[in-house]
């Protein structure tokens, strides 16, 4: 088999391909002969050396990777729900970068309701984000209206998704013309494009008394208006903070200066200021949820559900072959990109 591996932190060059041997599947686990791999800009934040739970749990070398579909290759004697030739869609805390994935039964799943091998690649990491930021994390009632921002990208267009098949209002923010009419396709009810518009202008305009909840990967650039710009009890849901990493497509390292200087800029939220406020500020990285197995089974479960019911569909997909991982690395740093990117094995 072979594997992506990253020896220190740094650009593209770092990623690595690297040939070991086969898996073999004991126990509870199923050895998966992969078909495709969903990048995710986690998968960056760990080759620049900066995503903390790779730090905690794995160091270097590292293997990138949160989310894989293939071909079941091998069970253990203690799995039942799948048998050798299944397709399935997998989660697993690193290591997707690869041809072969071993994980534990509980984190397979066969393919949601229309979606291809690739396109299921790119499902599990957005969609459960966006559904645990949505449905797990906080309460969002009825008639609620959100602002989702980098609504064309993977989480983003996730989140307008299932925002629009439980009936809110939302309002998605996009940094380029060429997505506009991506985010109207997938449902939403008002699109701003910075590029061509104010943002907080036009945002006042859809919700004049303010946003029920905001869905922020931005970082210090967006959280201090975004909390501004919420109604009282509302939610500020920070996943991420792309402002300080690099953007553009340039060497693939960190800017160290940029980064201090986002983080002197980072709005500090004062408890007290939030009750007299009415309003919650509330973050999470889903990495370090994977030890609440019962989330992800209960998430998975509601979108199976609601692929099978065409409400959710698969994202817009951007194809490199694993061996172009550095060029898709790239590309989703640049901000350019829409939907998903998926590194296939060929």
């Amino acid at each position: 088999m072979k594997k992506v591996v990253i020896a220190r932190p740094g650009g593209y060059e770092k990623l690595k391909i690297q040939d070991f041997p086969e898996l073999t599947s004991e126990n509870d686990t199923v050895v998966v002969s992969v078909k495709a791999i969903g990048v995710n800009y986690a998968d960056c934040l760990v080759r620049f050396g900066v995503y903390e739970s790779a730090k905690k749990y794995v160091g270097w070398p590292i293997t990138p990777g949160f989310e894989f579909s293939g071909i079941v290759k091998s069970v253990g004697p203690q799995t039942s729900r799948f048998k050798v030739g299944d397709e399935v869609v997998g989660i697993t805390l690193f290591n997707a970068y690869a041809t072969e994935v071993k994980v534990k039964e509980s984190q397979l799943f066969h393919l949601p309701q229309g979606f291809s091998l690739i396109e299921a690649a790119g499902f599990p990491t957005v969609f459960f984000t966006a559904y645990h930021a949505l449905f797990q994390l906080v309460k969002i009632y009825p008639n609620s209206h959100l602002l989702i921002h980098s609504a064309a990208g993977g989480v983003g267009s996730a989140l307008v998704q299932l925002a629009k098949a439980f009936n809110f209002t939302v309002t998605g923010v996009v940094g380029s013309s060429h997505k506009v009419n991506e985010v109207k396709g997938l449902g939403a009810d008002y699109v701003i494009d910075k590029s061509t518009q104010d943002l907080w202008s036009e945002a006042e305009k859809n919700a004049p008394e303010g946003f029920d909840a905001i869905f922020d990967a931005n970082g210090y650039t967006t959280l201090k208006d975004g909390y501004n710009h919420l109604r009282p009890v509302g939610k500020l849901i920070s996943y991420g903070a792309h402002s300080l990493l690099p953007r553009g497509g340039g060497s693939g390292r960190v800017n160290y200066l940029k980064a201090v200087i986002g983080l002197i800029k980072s709005p500090r939220f004062n408890p007290l200021q939030l009750i007299t406020d009415n309003k919650s500020v509330v973050g999470f990285n889903l990495s370090f949820l994977f030890a609440r197995q019962d989330l992800a089974i209960e998430a998975m479960a509601d979108l199976m559900r609601l692929a099978l019911e065409k409400k959710i569909k698969p994202l817009k997909t951007t194809i490199y072959k694993l061996e172009d991982v550095g060029p898709a690395h790239q590309a989703l740093e640049s901000g350019k990109t829409v939907g998903k990117i998926i590194l296939v094995v060929t």
